[in-house]
């Protein structure tokens, strides 16, 4: 079985076509997306045991105490560390065995990722079925969060080196899916908890042990489809950049993942990815109350304040509010494959700045939109915003190729991935805690987010004199022709190499169509179905 796993078995022959690729990383950032969505389980999660109603733990209970407790149930705060559990293990998993993806191959790093994901899943249901928090938080955030790294890079490499041509284009793809994951994983999960749910049991564990069984089909089948071209690779007629013009921005060289974090350049990508998701992420999880503490009654008609409305009437807001934030969902996805292709025409280092400059008018912008009361500007002005946040996540594996080259892009992405981790504890912190201060300080509720759009617009100057300062990275931190060689020892290319021959007998076209169009079909009817659903929740905004 090891053979059958390893990277030489994995190696394209004659007849190949390489766009069966992309759709075999979408068979896995689909699934492993998921993990934006899981907040779907959080309200059943709290009437675990009581049902029909949440049965408070003590006021005194401790922390710790609340992990084993099967007494009371879960309140929201608790469970909501399982966010943080899936961002911190998915940045620090990538950044510990992306060396060991380069060599091992994205067949193995994905069926990894599957047991880690599905088995989490899997450790999951055992933990809500027993009632033990500790559980969950192991299954899911930790064990699943180490499948969320090792499945987030294990196309990276491969889509970079099979689409030399169309590197952003390539990466948009694979990394729309995972923004796209939520979107057909939390319908379907709502499903399943009304399907499952009895009066003894909400339905929790038994949804989560049927996602990791679908989840568990579409991701072996992805692992499976992976195939890595032949070393010396490249689409026929097509010339490296680097050799065909003077774009000095684009290296022909590598730089070996032991190097990267030497050099200027991987500090700056980092503080780029850093500044880009915390402003992004910082949206994205106060968007639902700001639209209504922002525009209150305005959202159904009614000149009244958020804190004037009756508790019917802020049902219906929240449900407007809920299509806003399934809006911002469909933008993220769309940034993710429109600015990453759009990079290929206009350059990374170029990309970027339109992300920072742009995005600083945006959000600079969005308290005067506020308090004019223009809901149509103020949603237009966050829709955009959020394609960039997309953008940043696309963009980035093809900016590292361009910088590092491409024999250990996936192992360096999976290092800069830490900064996602960052983000994703400093973006909500300094919202929520600048916005509360605020309002415990006697703002209304309508202008306490004024201060926290300008410090969000801060962060992107600072990205901005970032991807100011990114220059070519220096011959000295690249690999030396022996030192290449020996790195393609490592990671068996040589040996695909010498096994295949000459590397153009593989065209990257062609084989059979019908298996292709099978493969983007098999991606992309759910894919289609979760746009489906988001469209029509995101039309209340409107109706």
């Amino acid at each position: 079985m090891s053979g059958f796993f390893s990277k030489e078995r994995t190696v394209a022959h004659h007849g190949f076509n390489r766009w069966l690729v992309p759709p075999a990383a979408l068979c896995i950032h689909l699934c492993i997306g998921m993990a934006y969505g899981f907040s779907v389980f959080w309200l059943p999660l709290t009437k675990a045991i009581g049902i029909s109603s949440s049965i408070a733990c003590p006021a005194d209970m401790s922390w710790i105490a609340m992990l084993f407790t099967t007494t009371c149930d879960w309140d929201k705060p608790m469970l909501g560390w399982m966010f943080t559990l899936f961002f911190v293990f998915l940045g620090s998993s990538a950044a510990l065995w992306g060396g060991w993806l380069e060599h091992a191959g994205p067949r193995k790093a994905g069926v990894v990722s599957a047991l880690c994901w599905c088995g989490g899943l899997v450790l999951s249901a055992i933990g809500v079925y027993t009632h033990q928090l500790w559980l969950m938080w192991l299954g899911s955030g930790i064990i699943g969060g180490v499948g969320l790294g090792l499945g987030y890079i294990s196309p990276v490499s491969t889509l970079i080196k099979w689409f030399p041509d169309r590197r952003g284009m390539a990466t948009g793809m694979a990394i729309m899916g995972f923004g796209g994951g939520a979107m057909i994983g939390s319908p379907l999960a709502d499903k399943l908890l009304h399907f499952y749910a009895t009066p003894t049991s909400v339905g929790v564990w038994q949804t989560f042990l049927t996602l990791a069984a679908i989840y568990f089909v579409f991701m072996i089948i992805g692992a499976l489809s992976y195939r890595v071209p032949p070393t010396g690779w490249k689409p026929a007629g097509w010339t490296a950049p680097a050799a065909a013009t003077t774009n000095t921005m684009i290296t022909s060289k590598h730089v070996h993942l032991n190097k990267a974090h030497k050099t200027p350049q991987f500090w700056l990508l980092w503080g780029i990815l850093c500044l880009n998701v915390s402003a992004g992420i910082g949206v994205i999880g106060m968007a639902s109350p700001m639209l209504q503490e922002i525009f209150g009654g305005k959202l159904i008609g009614l000149d009244l304040k958020f804190d004037q409305l009756s508790s019917d009437q802020l049902v219906q807001i929240a449900a407007i509010a809920a299509g806003f934030t399934g809006l911002l969902s469909l933008f993220n996805i769309a940034g993710r494959f429109i600015w990453a292709t759009f990079s290929d025409y206009i350059g990374r280092k170029a990309t970027y700045f339109a992300f920072f400059i742009l995005g600083f008018v945006l959000y600079a912008s969005a308290p005067w939109a506020g308090h004019a009361g223009n809901l149509a500007l103020f949603v237009g002005l966050f829709c955009v915003i959020l394609t960039m946040y997309g953008g940043g996540f696309s963009t980035i594996p093809a900016y590292l190729a361009d910088m590092f080259g491409t024999q250990m892009v996936g192992a360096i992405h999976g290092r800069i991935l830490t900064a996602w981790s960052a983000a994703g504890v400093l973006g909500p912190v300094l919202v929520n805690y600048i916005n509360d201060y605020q309002i415990k300080h006697g703002v209304a509720k309508s202008a306490a987010y004024d201060t926290t759009m300008y410090i969000l617009a801060g962060l992107l100057i600072g990205g901005f004199l970032c991807n100011l300062l990114v220059r070519p990275v220096a011959q000295k931190w690249f690999m030396t022709d022996a030192e290449l060689e020996a790195e393609r020892k490592l990671a068996h290319d040589t040996a695909a190499k010498n096994a295949l021959g000459d590397a153009t007998a593989v065209t990257g076209r062609g084989g059979s169509y019908g298996l292709v169009t099978a493969a983007w079909l098999l991606v992309g009817i759910p894919l289609a179905y979760g746009i489906w659903n988001t469209v029509n929740k995101a039309w209340v905004l409107f109706n």
